[in-house]
């Protein structure tokens, strides 16, 4: 048999340290009443009558505030009840004492006029019983709402996160189909070689759609498919040059995040000059930190990178934001006809 009312005793809003209290009190209730001259037999009964209904009656109260928290400005409610209560439990205990010893004196004498200290002192304990409950219940109740929040606040950044991707996916495929539209009637079989690499590209990028940060190693991999298909694009104008040190190779970055950076580079590259482009991507690892940068030719005269970066970087930029909570991972400067992105990725080693 379960007993609702009793449920409070589950709840972990309920300290386990109130029944110390509470048998400690009642101790000094039958001691300060043996003191003053009461057998230790009365002394007891009255002190476990009155803490017994007291505990009761606090009981009752946590059980009216589980289903009733006064709103703010309305403690007088509050208030109101925790008084009540309290005069409630003064009438029963004396009710339950007369009953039990007739006509012996019991706290009568012990404490005079004792309703104008018992109420108070009831009305203290079950006040400060209420108090911690209710601001127990309000600290629960706003770590629920920061709980939320970060739970709302991490599915818009996953929901973000996601749309970016996508969007990058149908510019690339794209242009490559528009390529390989090219390709059927001029050279059939690189157009099949193209499909065969795109096919498997995207195979690989659907399998990562759901890896927040990947091995720098299987990245490049990934890379190396995108760039072969470029390169069929292309043809001889589009050059790589990839260096990778040993330190790096298996550090941590998001993943699919180095294909629009390539492809903003072979854009500016390839679409502002006139010769072949030269695409250098390296990267290394220093205190704690993975460095990548991708470096392409311009024109200055055609080309204005330090004005933007374009769609494909802004995508990544904020990518990176939503990943780190950091605008200065993802720089890019213009020197020497050259436009360079820097990336600097936090590791956890």
């Amino acid at each position: 048999m379960t007993f609702p009312f009793l449920s409070i005793f589950k709840n972990n809003r309920f300290p386990s340290w109130i029944p110390a209290v509470w048998l400690l009190w009642t101790g000094l209730h039958t001691w300060v009443a043996t003191e003053m001259g009461y057998n230790l037999r009365v002394a007891a009964i009255e002190s476990l009558t009155y803490n017994l209904l007291l505990a009761f009656a606090a009981v009752l109260l946590i059980n009216i505030l589980k289903y009733y928290t006064p709103g703010k400005g309305r403690y007088i409610n509050l208030i109101a009840l925790t008084m009540a209560i309290s005069f409630i439990w003064y009438v029963s205990s004396r009710s339950i004492l007369y009953a039990l010893f007739n006509n012996e004196t019991v706290s009568e004498n012990f404490w005079g006029n004792e309703y104008t200290i018992l109420i108070p002192i009831a009305f203290l304990i079950l006040g400060c019983v209420a108090l911690v409950f209710v601001l127990m219940g309000t600290m629960e109740d706003r770590e629920l709402q920061i709980h939320q929040k970060a739970d709302a606040e991490k599915l818009a950044r996953e929901a973000e996160l996601f749309r970016l991707q996508q969007q990058l996916q149908p510019h690339f495929l794209f242009n490559s189909l528009n390529s390989i539209s090219a390709l059927v009637g001029t050279d059939p079989v690189l157009a099949r070689k193209m499909i065969q690499q795109l096919s498997e590209f995207l195979r690989g990028t659907l399998k990562k759609d759901d890896q927040q940060q990947i091995p720098l190693q299987e990245e490049l991999r990934q890379l190396s498919l995108y760039l072969d298909i470029e390169k069929i694009r292309f043809g001889h104008r589009l050059q790589t040059e990839i260096k990778i040190s040993e330190s790096a190779i298996d550090s941590l970055i998001p993943a699919l995040l180095l294909q629009p950076i390539v492809e903003n580079a072979i854009k500016f590259g390839l679409y502002d000059t006139t010769g072949d482009v030269f695409i250098q991507i390296h990267a290394n690892k220093e205190n704690n930190q993975l460095h990548i940068t991708v470096s392409n030719p311009f024109d200055a005269e055609t080309a204005s990178p330090t004005r933007g970066t374009g769609f494909g970087l802004a995508s990544v930029q904020r990518r990176l934001y939503l990943l780190f909570g950091r605008n200065d991972i993802l720089q890019t400067m213009a020197k020497d006809n050259q436009f360079i992105t820097t990336i600097i990725i936090p590791q956890h080693d």
